[in-house]
């Protein structure tokens, strides 16, 4: 208990889980691998509210 109490406690503070925060890391890094080749970090947050927040951008048909 005394080597993990920092992070007991931390827990009432911040309500976050480590398996949370393990699942966030994990789709950053996932961004990190689609994302190869944007040359600013701006664009790389960008990337990662895009893909975190679930936002589709698909085009819906033309009504013809």
């Amino acid at each position: 208990m005394k080597r993990h109490e920092k992070g007991i406690l931390r827990w009432f503070v911040s309500n976050i889980t480590n398996g949370l925060q393990e699942g966030i890391n994990s789709l950053i890094q996932a961004v990190k691998r689609k994302a190869r080749g944007y040359r600013s970090v701006r664009n790389f947050i960008s990337i990662i509210y895009l893909v975190a927040g679930g936002l589709d951008i698909s085009v819906a048909p033309a009504n013809t």
